[in-house]
């Protein structure tokens, strides 16, 4: 077997692959049957085992498809590595560029449609940019390749979040983590640390989510952009106020305020991953004043309604299911009943699976 795999280690190493990408394939004592019959030549290599197995051994489409070709007779691929080497190594910054524009294609698309018809393109994006990582030698090279995976790792992280898909947000970020630090990000690494918070929040750790985000201050120390920094402390907020701790989230907002660059501007030129202005920033302390049970929520929210931009689809809907939660804490069911029909339209129309939720939550007082 190549690799020198048993049949029983391939059954397990497929069984492991397709954990991780979530893909549907056959149970264990049917995958030794496949793998017995794949190695004498009795049954095709279907698609989906095709595409598995080429990443496991590194067998070619001809090589798997061949019917005179079995799975373990394939020599060592020296040849097909120096190439992938190669390729890696001449890879030029035009096409990191690329990698990065697709990334920024992939997140306008997310903020106006929603996240659940991109799984797939997300996927393929990460698989090419690990692939080319995997592949480069020299630091020079892997390292504008790590800046781009961290990017496009935290990003499909966010995204599996909001489509319920916890296990997979939560590799993600550890992906995104490991090429950040291989990439000598310390901003997007506590970016991906800040974020991940937000799963041991959801998964009902609250406490740990909290100490996570303030590691990831302490990670960047004194590298943050203002915007970053300012980003960081209103996680925290929210994570403290989803926490229990009222007094410290109200400070980390204030030190947030005290962090933003003034003016419209909200892309960081030196992070893209964060948007963040004045507009941003008081929508978010109106989604955690609300949290809060707190009266001042209101006025942040309608202030942050008005001021929206249009195509943050599903932005907007968060920002209804925060206005509906202010409106249930002032007994004003009708406000909250509108404010709540809005929401749930934008969430299905957005396939927020998080957003829905949340609807759901708070529609459960009516």
């Amino acid at each position: 077997m190549e690799h020198g795999w048993s049949q029983e280690r391939l059954v397990h190493e497929i069984e492991r692959y397709a954990r991780q990408r979530r893909l549907d394939v056959a149970s264990t004592p049917s995958l030794r049957v496949y793998v017995s019959e794949w190695e004498n030549g009795r049954r095709p290599i279907g698609p989906l085992y095709a595409s598995v197995l080429r990443a496991l051994l590194g067998l070619t489409d001809r090589e798997l498809l061949d019917r005179t070709t079995s799975v373990g007779s394939v020599v060592a691929g020296y040849d097909e590595l120096v190439d992938r080497i190669d390729s890696s190594h001449n890879l030029s910054l035009g096409m990191v560029d690329t990698f990065m524009a697709q990334t920024e294609l992939l997140r306008t698309v997310d903020r106006q449609m929603g996240a659940p018809a991109l799984v797939d393109q997300m996927q393929a994006h990460l698989a090419a940019l690990e692939e080319s990582l995997t592949f480069a030698v020299l630091p020079s090279t892997r390292e504008p390749i790590a800046r781009a995976l961290a990017g496009a790792a935290t990003l499909g992280a966010w995204q599996a979040l909001d489509v319920g898909a916890t296990e997979r947000a939560w590799r993600h970020y550890e992906l995104g983590k490991r090429a950040a630090a291989e990439a000598k990000e310390p901003m997007y690494l506590a970016h991906a640390m800040a974020e991940q918070a937000y799963v041991l929040s959801s998964a009902g750790k609250p406490d740990l989510a909290v100490q996570l985000a303030q590691e990831a201050h302490r990670t960047v120390g004194g590298k943050a952009s203002p915007r970053l920094l300012a980003w960081l402390h209103a996680a925290e907020a929210e994570l403290l106020a989803q926490a229990g701790r009222p007094d410290d989230c109200r400070r980390s907002l204030d030190r947030a305020a005290g962090a933003l660059p003034s003016g419209d501007t909200d892309r960081d030129p030196d992070m893209l991953s964060i948007f963040l202005n004045g507009n941003h920033l008081t929508r978010w302390r109106g989604n955690v004043l609300a949290r809060l049970g707190d009266d001042n929520a209101m006025n942040d929210l309608y202030a942050a309604l008005a001021g929206m931009d249009a195509t943050f689809t599903r932005a907007r809907a968060g920002l209804h299911c925060d206005l509906a939660q202010a409106h249930l804490a002032r007994e004003e069911r009708d406000q909250a009943v509108n404010h709540l029909r809005q929401a749930r339209l934008l969430a299905n129309r957005t396939g927020s699976t998080r957003h829905r939720a949340r609807v759901d939550r708070l529609g459960a007082d009516f």
